[in-house]
């Protein structure tokens, strides 16, 4: 793939003596893993290895000392300074979301150049937004990456509908962008309904974390051992255990279940629900329930491949605005799905049509039941699944999302340079 593109922008030709950068925009990058992080790492990695310039604008980790700006893996990482306040409040959240987001644009702002083309991705909320402007004025050309759609899933969630008036700001960005890229149809639906051409809008899925390698049977039984799961029937859930996952269907069925003493419950991760899900637990007396904090990437695979079946689940209204990642981990490891949410969504739709699991309404705890114990009764059915799970992995995975990636980026056609605004707009 040849990184140099040429353009007439206002009379002028761009040659391809100039060369043409990608610069990324998330808040996490390397060697911090939130999932954006993981995903926005191989990617990039993955592009300088195709000999792209590839630049991060990111910010500094909170726990580790990092230089403001280093070289990793042919990736030119530019770290700015932000606060590091957490999820306790939503105060916190906006003042780590300005903090980063004021400094990162200004980088940008500083180092983009005519011939570039800036990534958007969407955290923080809004980014491109607010950040489309400066980059016009570079005369550089942009694509939201939009990993969630904002304010809507912020609305959904905590019922602040004032926030709807973020949208038309919001719209006019996406209007603006060479092009948007969601993670499905769903996704695209909305993005659509901003008045974004069709022309202009590319799904590209998510893919499993970049250097997954199935664990030994060793690996695996040991963390079985630490984990008291020998001998278990283990149904997973791993990942963020934030508002937008629906997760009290799950341990209402573990309760449902609790005489199955063969089958176990197990969360690994954090997020805002685990206090409740803790207390659930304790108030029910349920011995069959396990949480295990966070692991890191390169234990990924051997947590994954605990689960004989592994939750995927989304809050009633957000199937529109999000897509859970964590599916691509799942196939890749070969296990079968269970997913909880609207069934008319998109991922309900996948998991039935690809064979990987079964879905339900978060009504439906008996049936949820009736799944797992199916599932631990029945090998022959277990193994079709997983056989599927397989299957659908090597056709979604990250070399299939780079090929899409390094076309978009290379096809100048379809990617417009936007205009500066005009004097009355600045």
């Amino acid at each position: 793939m040849n990184n140099l593109w040429t353009k007439r922008v206002e009379g002028t030709r761009m040659t391809q003596t100039e060369m043409s950068r990608v610069i990324f925009i998330n808040r996490f990058y390397w060697p911090d893993e939130p999932a954006t992080s993981q995903l926005l790492t191989d990617l990039a990695e993955q592009l300088a290895a195709h000999n792209l310039e590839v630049l991060v604008i990111t910010s500094k980790p909170q726990r580790e000392d990092r230089p403001a700006t280093e070289q990793h893996h042919g990736v030119t990482i530019l770290r700015v300074g932000s606060s590091h306040l957490g999820k306790a409040n939503s105060i916190s959240r906006v003042l780590d979301f300005t903090s980063f987001m004021f400094g990162a644009l200004w980088r940008m702002f500083r180092v983009t150049r005519r011939a570039d083309t800036v990534v958007f991705m969407t955290d923080p909320p809004l980014l491109g937004a607010l950040g489309w402007p400066l980059v016009a004025l570079r005369r550089a050309r942009f694509i939201h990456w939009i990993q969630d759609i904002y304010p809507e899933i912020a609305i959904e969630l905590t019922g602040h509908r004032w926030l709807a008036c973020l949208k038309p700001l919001r719209n006019w960005s996406w209007r603006k962008a060479s092009c948007c890229v969601t993670l499905g149809t769903d996704m695209a639906k909305v993005v659509a309904t901003a008045g974004v051409p069709e022309a202009r809008m590319k799904i590209i899925p998510n893919w499993a974390p970049s250097g997954l390698k199935s664990p030994s049977a060793q690996e695996i039984d040991l963390r079985k051992h630490d984990w008291s799961l020998v001998g278990k029937f283990v149904a997973l859930y791993s990942g963020n255990l934030g508002r937008v996952h629906d997760l009290q269907p799950i341990i209402e069925t573990a309760a449902l279940l609790k005489h199955e003493k063969d089958i176990a419950f197990v969360f690994v991760g954090q997020g805002v629900q685990l206090a409740a899900l803790r207390t659930f637990v304790r108030q029910r007396n349920l011995t069959n329930v396990h949480f295990f904090p966070p692991q890191p990437r390169e234990q990924l695979a051997v947590t994954l491949a605990q689960g004989d079946v592994h939750f995927v689940t989304l809050r009633q209204n957000c199937e529109r605005y999000v897509f859970p990642s964590k599916l691509y981990g799942i196939v890749a490891e070969g296990k079968p799905t269970i997913f909880i949410g609207p069934l008319t969504s998109e991922l309900a739709d996948l998991v039935r049509k690809e064979n990987l699991g079964y879905s339900f309404e978060p009504d439906q705890i008996h049936e949820i039941g009736a799944a797992l114990i199916h599932l631990r009764d029945d090998p022959e059915d277990h193994r079709r699944l997983c056989q599927a799970a397989g299957a659908f992995a090597q056709n979604n995975n990250l070399p299939h999302a780079l090929q899409s990636w390094l076309i978009l980026i290379g096809t100048e056609e379809d990617l417009a340079v936007p205009q500066p605004m005009s004097q009355s707009h600045r």
